[in-house]
């Protein structure tokens, strides 16, 4: 539905896009921003930018049409395979790449590159989800299971739910933490001011209200640096965001991590060392039952070149000997 506004003097300096979200209580920033980059909005009757600094006084019209409908699409996206049998399929998922269709995002998706190899899929899902059992965020690198049919589909989301299934991760977090391993218990729940975040509090604050969900998150460490930390992360539970919210809750969020309040760059005593372009965050084991014969199948996926070259600048801005990390890490290779 077309709308039309001029804008006050008081929201000189704001982004359009900031300002337009703030306008239309109906619609996300995300979708503003759709609307924006499509142009079906206009400022003087002319299209902008999402970044257009307003002046105020313009006169911006704005054509919320309706999404398109999603679908999930065969594309040819190559893929690096892990692990395949008639029944499942372990791919070594690159940062970036998001896993399915949402939020009016259709195009590039792991289901995508899955259906353009030819690849069936389960539809115990959604039809927007064949074969998706869990998820790795968006910028999360590392393994993921897919179901090839109903029945292990069945299978593998009743493992996930009694927790059979093993997922460990590598990370990097900020600062230094206390001991050689722990546990982070914290509920989560969505973040009521920023719906794209979630929140963490320990179990014993989070009250009866119902909206927040038990998450234990195990962690050891596996090297020390000056301002940084490299850990191995074993999840036993699967809520939105766990291992990033749960180390943010720690004050330690995950080196690239800015939505949960990591730095833009990395401060090393005088040095600033620029950021991989993606959360320091990797799957890089998953063990689970076969889904009809139930042998043990453990899987691997090597630790990203672009993390390991990042490890590398880190000691060496530190003095540490390259070897020395080489050897921490050569498991996760």
């Amino acid at each position: 539905m077309p709308s039309d506004f001029i804008v006050p003097a008081e929201h000189t300096g704001a982004r359009l896009d900031r300002y337009l979200a703030s306008q239309l209580s109906d619609l996300s920033r995300t979708r503003v921003q759709e609307l924006i980059r499509s142009g079906l909005v206009l400022v003087d009757g002319h299209a902008a930018k999402d970044s257009l600094r307003l002046k105020g006084g313009e006169r911006i019209s704005v054509d919320a049409q309706p999404r398109p409908p999603l679908q999930a699409k065969a594309e040819a996206i190559p893929l690096e395979v892990l692990y395949e049998d008639e029944d499942v399929i372990v791919i070594h998922k690159p940062a970036g790449m998001i896993v399915h269709a949402g939020a009016g995002k259709a195009e590039g998706t792991l289901v995508n590159a899955l259906l353009g190899r030819g690849q069936s899929l389960s539809r115990g899902g959604d039809a927007l989800r064949p074969g998706i059992v869990h998820r790795l965020d968006r910028e999360t690198s590392g393994a993921i299971l897919v179901a090839k049919n109903d029945f292990a589909h069945a299978k593998l989301s009743d493992d996930f739910r009694q927790r059979n299934v093993k997922k460990t991760y590598v990370a990097l977090v900020h600062g230094t933490l206390k001991g050689e391993q722990g546990s982070i218990d914290f509920a989560i729940a969505r973040d009521p001011h920023r719906r794209i975040r979630m929140t963490a509090r320990p179990a014993s604050k989070t009250g009866r209200s119902g909206k927040s969900r038990a998450a234990l998150t195990d962690w050891r460490i596996l090297a020390r640096f000056r301002a940084t930390t490299l850990v191995e992360v074993t999840l036993h539970s699967g809520r939105t965001h766990q291992i990033r919210v749960h180390f943010s809750a720690l004050k330690h969020p995950i080196v690239g991590d800015t939505l949960y309040g990591a730095p833009e760059q990395l401060r090393i005593g005088k040095a600033s060392l620029a950021l991989p372009h993606r959360n320091f965050l990797h799957a890089v084991r998953l063990g689970f039952a076969q889904p009809r014969t139930a042998t043990w199948i453990d899987t691997i996926a090597p630790l990203p070149a672009e993390l390991l070259e990042f490890l590398h600048a880190v000691a060496a801005a530190e003095g540490a000997e390259r070897a020395a990390i080489d050897g921490v890490i050569a498991p996760y290779l």
